[in-house]
C-alpha cells in the first residue's frame, strides 16, 4: 500500500491515494506487529500531506491505530513527528515546529542508545531538515541553507532503506523548494536536478525543476522538465499542472 501510495501521488492521481488513505484508517488490528507495518501506517499518511503539500492536514498527522505498540517503533513513529513539523514551519507556527522537533531529538536519543545506528542516521537527517526549515522562517537563511545542505548530503550517502519506495520526501528536493522560497532558482534548479538523479520521475522534482528553469530564464530547460511531468501526471486537478499547461501553451 505505501508502495501504491508513493505511485499515485507522483502521477497526481490524489483521489487513488486517498482511496488507500481512507482504506488504511479502517485498519485497527494487524499481525504481525513489525517495523514494516509501522513504517507504512506512518509513511502513507505524511507522504499524502507533503507530497501534496498540504500543511494544514500534515500538521493535524497523528499515530494511528492508537492500540499499536508504538514505543517498540521510533524510527517508524518519527514521520509523524517530521510531517507536523514541516506542517508547523510552513503554517508559520513556530511554537508547534519546536516541539516537534524535540520529539525528533528525543527519538534520536533512543535509538542511539538501543546502538540502532543507521535508524539513528535517517532521524538526524530528519533533525538538520526540521532545523534549517525553522532557521529559514526565523530570518536565519544562510544558517538554513547550511544546515539543508548538510541533510541532503547525508541523505545522498546514506543507503535507501529496503521497505520503503524512498523518503517521505527527499533532502535535496526540500533544498531545491528552500532555494526557491529565497529567491535563489538558479541553485534550486541545481538541487532538482540532482535529486531527479537519486528519485527519478518524482511528481515535485520535475515541476520543481521546471519552475525554477522557468525563473532562471531557461526556457528550454522549463519546457523539457514540464513536459517530462505531463507524460506522468496529465490527467489531474493539482494546480501545478493547471500553470504547466498554460506556460506551455505560450512558450512550447
Amino acid at each position: 500500500m505505501d508502495y501504491l501510495v508513493y505511485a499515485y501521488l507522483q502521477k497526481a492521481n490524489d483521489d487513488k491515494a486517498k482511496e488507500q488513505i481512507e482504506y488504511l484508517k479502517t485498519i485497527k488490528d494487524v499481525f504481525p506487529q513489525n517495523f514494516k507495518v509501522a513504517y507504512s501506517f506512518t509513511a502513507m499518511t505524511t507522504r499524502y500531506a507533503l507530497e501534496r503539500k498540504d500543511w494544514a492536514e500534515a500538521i493535524q498527522l497523528e499515530l494511528s491505530p492508537t492500540n499499536f505498540p508504538w514505543e517498540k517503533f521510533q524510527w517508524e513513529k518519527a514521520n509523524v513527528s517530521f510531517g507536523r513539523l514541516l506542517g508547523a514551519v510552513h503554517s508559520n507556527k513556530l511554537t508547534i515546529a519546536k516541539s516537534e522537533l524535540k520529539q525528533l531529538q528525543l527519538i534520536h536519543e533512543k535509538l542511539n542508545e538501543s546502538k540502532e545506528n543507521y535508524k539513528a542516521n535517517l532521524i538526524l537527517i530528519q533533525i538538520k531538515i526540521s532545523e534549517g526549515w525553522i532557521k529559514l522562517y526565523e530570518g536565519h537563511k544562510a544558517d538554513a541553507l547550511t544546515l539543508m545542505n548538510a541533510a541532503a548530503d547525508m541523505e545522498d550517502s546514506t543507503e535507501k532503506h529496503p521497505v520503503t519506495p524512498g523518503e517521505v520526501i527527499p533532502a535535496r528536493e526540500l533544498l531545491g523548494d528552500m532555494y526557491l522560497e529565497i529567491g535563489e532558482p538558479a541553485k534550486a534548479f541545481e538541487a532538482y536536478q540532482a535529486d531527479l538523479k537519486r528519485h527519478p520521475n518524482r511528481f515535485n522534482g520535475l515541476y520543481g525543476a521546471g519552475l525554477a528553469a522557468e525563473k532562471s530564464g531557461n526556457i528550454k530547460e522549463a519546457i523539457l522538465y514540464y513536459r517530462q511531468l505531463l507524460s506522468i501526471a496529465s490527467n489531474s486537478s493539482r494546480p501545478e499542472l493547471k500553470l504547466v499547461k498554460s506556460f506551455l501553451r505560450h512558450n512550447a
